[in-house]
């Protein structure tokens, strides 16, 4: 699959609850959806879970899943240094294996969101 797009999200799940990717997967079975739509999650702790694999098309954000990799930050608003650490290692590791993917927040390819509630790319080029 050729990726375009690396699609940033959060969990928009109380920052200290403790949520994982297993939390995720069942919230998305719930909704219908095929398991976990995100490929990747990142914990408060840093910790990088898998979601679905690449080779999956995901089911994150409409319009824009053919081509793209999600990945969620668990919580809210109030992401750890660990958290923001890992995602931008992430990112890069994922930018460096599909060089043509242009990172974007949930936001910014749908505006009736404000997930993950911070400009993704002010933060990953200017931060």
């Amino acid at each position: 699959m050729n990726i375009n797009k690396i699609v940033i999200h959060c969990s928009d799940s109380p920052n200290d609850r403790g949520d994982t990717a297993q939390n995720i997967h069942q919230w998305h079975l719930e909704r219908g959806f095929d398991g976990i739509g995100y490929h990747y999650v990142v914990l408060p702790t840093g910790d990088i879970e898998n979601g679905r694999p690449e080779y999956w098309q995901g089911a994150h954000v409409r319009g824009h899943n053919k081509g793209s990799i999600g990945i969620c930050l668990i919580g809210v608003d109030d992401f750890t240094r660990d958290q923001l650490t890992a995602l931008r290692y992430l990112i890069m590791q994922l930018i460096h294996k599909h060089p043509l993917a242009e990172v974007f927040g949930h936001r910014d390819l749908d505006p009736n969101r404000t997930c993950p509630n911070f400009d993704v790319k002010e933060w990953l080029y200017n931060g």
